[in-house]
């Protein structure tokens, strides 16, 4: 006898299957077959709007102004064709039934319970330590009164001075050394890093304040960002999580190592001040140029070369167009590494991409080693936002479970599984009240 289905997941996977249908059905009632037309349309309006992209990013002077105008006008004008004939509304629904049948079936293939490493209560510690960056996310630290709030919880808070540069390492090494049983953070995530693997070295608890300006770290252990004193509750009524680490050579990053045209783009000094100025100024020559990255990458058992960019990432990101969770980690325990890897070196290729995912211009996958060369001795990297330079060729790998973290009992976000790309045969078996066949 086969194991019943939840209600739940075949409730979701029926939906699943009926906004699929609904959106290859409102365009075929509303145009017939023409609407195969009008899909192609839609299709040529994308492709042109990438060349225009591209031209943009990878070349200067008239064709690049081209391109801005190209890129604009493209979706504008397939958006017109599609009004004048009465196919906007039509295309719309059909696009938001698409995106329903998406995220239901992710949803219905998920597994019944979230794979999150297992969480203990913890006791409070006798001597935490705190290090806090005062110019981080614009001064979140005094805005906040972290400094306040954590002593009055105990802590032991020292603040980096803004005035010369600080071995961050080396002040958390010493709070160890010093009896410290807990360390943490008030800070961007490269600092998070480098006291993380502090913590890890130790076995110690580590605590994210996220008083950063982006707090990746922080958005997918599911702490509240815009209330970084928050995480405090962590120290007397919090669980302990076991994640990963990431390390690029003998680097540690909490969120992601990225290599080529981004990494390169950050060595220019004037990149702090002018961001969209200097990525504009120099991506031509990265791009098509003779500065383009050429990385080559052997992830486990795959090779691939002529990549402009490359992202490592401590366990892998969602797609940016997952109506679930956008661009974030589901997991930080799954001991792989993602890789993101982009390969568009003419026009023809950027087209392509626009038009199929599976063009072989963006490609992502999952190994537990990655390593990156480019024909020189050394490599940019940039780990969790900060520049550095490593030997080539550079090996990435993850640490599983290496860190141990405490969070407050309850956080707004906690990471929910969603259950990956659509398996649209599992959800029809879903859908029919049979369990899918596991792969």
């Amino acid at each position: 006898m086969s194991p019943a289905v939840p209600v739940g997941r075949a409730g979701r996977a029926r939906l699943a299957v009926l906004a699929l249908l609904g959106s290859i059905l409102v365009p075929l009632v509303a145009a017939g077959l023409r609407s195969v037309l009008w899909a192609l349309a839609g299709i040529a309006g994308l492709a042109l709007a990438a060349v225009g992209v591209w031209w943009t990013l990878a070349h200067t002077g008239a064709l690049r102004a081209l391109g801005v105008v190209l890129s604009v006008l493209a979706p504008v004008a397939v958006l017109v064709l599609y009004a004048s004939f009465g196919m906007l509304g039509p295309a719309l629904v059909s696009l938001g039934l698409w995106l329903l049948a998406l995220t239901a079936a992710r949803t219905a293939l998920a597994p019944r319970h979230t794979t999150v490493s297992r969480q203990a209560v913890v006791e409070a510690p006798r001597a935490p330590w705190v290090l806090m960056n005062p110019r981080s996310g614009g001064g979140k630290v005094d805005r906040f009164d972290l400094v306040e709030k954590a002593r009055a919880a105990g802590c032991r808070v020292v603040l980096l001075d803004a005035g010369r540069h600080q071995d961050v390492t080396g002040l958390a090494r010493q709070a160890v050394a010093e009896g410290a049983d807990l360390l943490a953070v008030a800070g961007g995530d490269g600092t998070q890093a480098l006291v993380a693997e502090v913590a890890a070295r130790n076995d110690l608890p580590f605590v994210v304040i996220p008083a950063g300006t982006r707090n990746h770290f922080a958005l997918d252990l599911g702490l509240d960002r815009d209330d970084p004193a928050a995480a405090l509750e962590a120290l007397t009524l919090g669980v302990e999580l076991r994640v990963d680490l990431g390390y690029a050579a003998d680097r540690v990053f909490v969120n992601n190592a990225s290599f080529g045209t981004y990494a390169s783009i950050v060595t220019d000094p004037a990149y702090r001040d002018a961001k969209a100025r200097t990525t504009l100024r120099t991506l031509p020559g990265l791009l098509t140029g003779e500065d383009a990255p050429g990385l080559r990458v052997r992830a486990d058992g795959t090779r691939l070369d002529g990549l402009q960019a490359l992202l490592v990432s401590n366990n892998p990101y969602g797609r940016a167009v997952d109506a679930a969770r956008p661009g974030r980690r589901e997991r930080l325990d799954s001991g792989c590494l993602g890789v993101v890897c982009v390969r568009v070196g003419n026009t023809a290729q950027a087209a392509r991409m626009a038009g199929s995912p599976r063009s072989g211009g963006l490609i992502r996958l999952s190994a537990g080693e990655v390593v990156v060369e480019a024909g020189t001795d050394t490599l940019p990297v940039g780990i969790d936002g900060e520049h550095v330079v490593l030997p080539s060729p550079v090996v990435c790998r993850s640490a599983p479970g290496a860190l141990r973290v405490r969070v407050p009992r309850h956080r707004p976000h906690a990471p929910r599984v969603s259950g990956g790309a659509a398996d649209w045969p599992g959800v029809a078996r879903l859908a029919l009240g049979r369990l899918p066949v596991a792969g």
